[in-house]
């Protein structure tokens, strides 16, 4: 049925108007008829004009709040303290969420047309969308799909991540170069682990999350289990002794092995395709029987890249009572069906709650040269065997990251590394995967918010003095570049003779002015076999971590600048024409690591020793002990001449 334009729908009038109108069927009837569609009509239409009116007073009273909320918060800014800050932070945060929800409603405008068109629609339904009453649908969350693999996985997001205890863990186990590490890599889509083609290169347990569909899991990698070392080549067979026993299971690795083993939901128990079916690999499934009877296994047949020939190298292990899945960690082929099989066996999270925002642990790197205890320092941290410590130096191969929640609250998350040599050492190393551990340590600089520097007590020790290796400058400079929070642990310190009162405050001494980019850090004297002072190390992590982190507001930093420009006036240039310096004003820019920027009017005319001058008092004043501070010099832009 159609009606002209401007006349509301029969089926949007009350009955009783209907029944009446429709038993006239003369000229008169149909005037009144009409009469009656206008005058409902006009009683929605003024309705709505109601609501839309109401609608804009709520916005433009809330807008009014906010414009002067902010000219008071921008008042306030400049003469604030710390708390005061953060509060007005709290402010400003809950004011921006409170504008994107306004922004998100339709503007008084739009709502009227879409109220006349809803009207106009012969459809009978009555739009909501001009009720103030009636809160605004919730933005669907953004999700980014990434790159192709990543689409394949799933399109979960990544924003929010459950911790890792409360996600259902799967452990891959089997013998050496099996595959274990390139399989890891392949199902977490990193390159976290470190893969070569020799035996006994991974040994630490190594955790990362992984993602199939909308599961969320971790996968932890595990070093190869074998029983005799001898069956290795000469060459390897002295770099493999760090993790391999040569008698029954390896020891240290068994131990690590059997850890990740013990938490983990489900297994996955490599095996090669091409060698096919060993002894060891029996031995490993009797093991895993014995030990865990009610863990699923997973049966992966590696190396396999011929889809031809997959199903004719997983025929052997049939014998073993469980069903082989042929893949091929290299090509991913085989690895989807291993996954769907995978996360079917896997139970739910224990706890659905995310990690809240800003309350992420602190991300501490432990780096040094090979052999000076970092792992040790590691397990005295933890409490237990963590990393594998041996009195041969090169045994730590990835980056191992560690959760650890100390008693009163504070959460870190440690990351023991490899030990870093010199360069030429490094290429003329016959153990190829080295260079590979390097890059790791590096990375994990990177992607820390603290390094900790560990040095050796007594090969730093000569003559009664202390005094730096050159890998430690150099180390110590790769800090200072990253622009990480530091923190100096001199380690052994059990093993220095002669100490009196004043052994510490001089070795102290001595290792700030060896290590000058990084004077500004913090040095703690440790044992870590005896754990001497071990707790001192996280206190003094957790104090440049906040500093690291730390915000100053413009007044404040204005009037430390005026106090040091008044000790020590600006430098002047050279020549005829010369000028002083002058610094307008200065204000933070950035922290993690604290940076400022200094508005002058020619930034050539600041020499470095000034600069530095200027770094000191802001350090006295101010503080941020243990961290690095960037400061920018931004000078006045030449004037152009006219018509350019």
């Amino acid at each position: 049925m159609t009606c002209s334009k401007g006349i509301a729908p029969p089926h949007s009038i009350p009955r009783r108007a209907l029944s009446s109108l429709w038993t006239h069927s003369s000229k008169q009837g149909l005037s009144l008829f009409r009469t009656a569609c206008y005058q409902h009509r006009h009683q929605q239409r003024s309705r709505h004009s109601s609501h839309c009116h109401a609608a804009s007073q709520q916005t433009v009273r809330a807008r009014t709040t906010t414009s002067s909320q902010q000219s008071q918060l921008s008042l306030d800014l400049d003469t604030s303290t710390a708390e005061e800050q953060a509060s007005m932070d709290n402010i400003a945060q809950r004011m921006a969420a409170k504008l994107e929800q306004q922004a998100r409603q339709m503007p008084p405008d739009l709502l009227e047309q879409k109220v006349d068109s809803d009207l106009l629609d012969w459809d009978g339904h009555s739009s909501d969308a001009g009720d103030p009453e009636q809160p605004p649908p919730a933005p669907e969350e953004e999700v980014r799909t990434g790159s192709r693999r990543a689409q394949k996985r799933g399109n979960k997001p990544r924003n929010k991540e459950i911790p890792f205890e409360d996600l259902p863990k799967v452990a891959i186990v089997g013998r050496p170069n099996v595959g274990k590490s390139a399989l890891f890599n392949r199902i977490t889509g990193s390159a976290t682990a470190i893969v070569y083609d020799y035996p006994g290169v991974t040994r630490d347990r190594l955790y990362t999350r992984a993602y199939w569909g909308n599961t969320e899991f971790v996968v932890v990698d595990t070093g190869g289990l074998m029983g005799d070392a001898s069956k290795l080549e000469a060459e390897i067979s002295a770099a493999a002794m760090h993790s391999i026993s040569a008698e029954g299971l390896p020891e240290a690795i068994e131990r690590q092995a059997a850890a990740g083993v013990a938490e983990a939901d489900c297994i996955v128990l490599v095996m090669d395709g091409q060698t096919g079916l060993t002894a060891t690999d029996e031995e490993i499934v009797s093991w895993l029987r014995r030990s865990h009877p009610k863990k699923p296994v997973m049966l992966a047949i590696n190396k396999c890249e011929t889809p031809q020939k997959a199903d004719i190298q997983a025929a052997d292990f049939w014998n073993l009572g469980l069903e082989p899945i042929a893949v091929s960690a290299i090509s991913g082929s085989g690895t989807g069906d291993l996954m769907d099989q995978l996360v079917h066996s896997l139970p739910p999270p224990k706890s659905e709650e995310h990690v809240p925002e800003g309350q992420e642990p602190l991300a501490v790197a432990i780096v040094g040269r090979p052999n000076v205890g970092k792992s040790s320092l590691l397990n005295s941290f933890v409490g237990r065997e963590r990393s594998i410590v041996s009195s041969m130096s090169g045994t730590t191969r990835d980056a191992i990251d560690t959760d650890l929640v100390l008693p009163d609250g504070r959460k870190f998350k440690l990351i023991d590394t490899a030990g870093i040599r010199k360069r030429m050492a490094v290429a003329a190393s016959k153990d190829g995967a080295e260079p590979l551990s390097v890059g790791r340590a590096l990375a994990a600089i990177r992607r820390a918010d603290l390094a900790v520097l560990v040095i050796d007590a007594v090969e730093s020790t000569t003559s009664g003095h202390f005094a730096v290796t050159t890998q430690d400058f150099r180390l110590c400079e790769i800090i200072a570049a990253e622009g990480r929070a530091c923190v100096v642990v001199v380690n052994k310190w059990d093993c220095i003779k002669d100490k009196s009162n004043r052994t510490m405050e001089e070795y102290r001494t001595d290792v700030l002015a060896s290590l000058r980019p990084i004077s500004w850090a913090k040095v703690v004297f440790t044992s870590a076999t005896t754990g001497q002072r071990v707790s001192k190390v996280l206190d003094a992590a957790t104090e440049a971590g906040k500093e690291h982190g730390r915000r100053v507001s413009t007044a404040t930093m204005n009037m430390v600048l005026q106090e040091t420009l008044a000790w020590k006036s600006p430098p002047t240039g050279k020549g005829a024409q010369s000028k002083r310096g002058r610094v307008y004003y200065v204000t933070q820019a950035a922290t993690r690591p604290p940076t400022f920027v200094f508005f002058v009017n020619d930034a050539k005319l600041f020499t470095d020793d000034y600069r530095r001058y200027v770094e000191r008092q802001l350090r006295d004043n101010v503080g941020f002990a243990g961290t690095p501070v960037r400061m920018f010099w931004r000078g006045k832009a030449p004037a152009s001449p006219l018509g350019a």
